[in-house]
């Protein structure tokens, strides 16, 4: 499969966080947790319904494929990773660090993403390590 836009990623994993919340996805609510019009909204349903990532039909619950929910478990895994990254690695905010990863989980290549999320475990282990040896 193509990789998708940014754009059709974020909508993807909207749609995912909206589905694990309420079983399903709405129009109105996508396009409210992203700031878009409801028609830049069936745009992108109608692109990622023709690449089989999601179940959608005028007025109907929009779900995910498997494909469409593999793709969004991935993109969140990335979000989350990411921030942790920043987080506890780098001391950022938790705002700044949600931000943050928000723009990067489209472009890190997995390389170095997988380099990050080996070195956030590698710096949380060396501090769990280093308190409990102060008591």
């Amino acid at each position: 499969m193509e990789k998708l836009s940014v754009s059709l990623e974020d909508y993807i994993e909207e749609i995912y966080n909206q589905v694990l919340k309420n079983g399903q996805a709405k129009v109105t609510a996508i396009a409210d947790a992203l700031k878009v019009k409801k028609a830049s909204v069936t745009g992108a349903l109608n692109i990622l319904a023709e690449k089989k990532l999601i179940n959608y039909a005028p007025y109907s619950p929009i779900t995910l494929t498997c494909e469409g929910e593999k793709i969004a478990k991935n993109i969140l895994t990335k979000h989350e990773k990411l921030s942790e990254f920043f987080m506890e690695v780098l001391g950022a905010g938790r705002e700044e660090a949600l931000e943050t990863a928000c723009k990067m989980e489209h472009i890190v290549s997995d390389k170095l993403f997988n380099n990050m999320v080996k070195l956030t475990d590698y710096v949380k282990s060396e501090l769990k390590e280093k308190i409990s040896s102060l008591y």
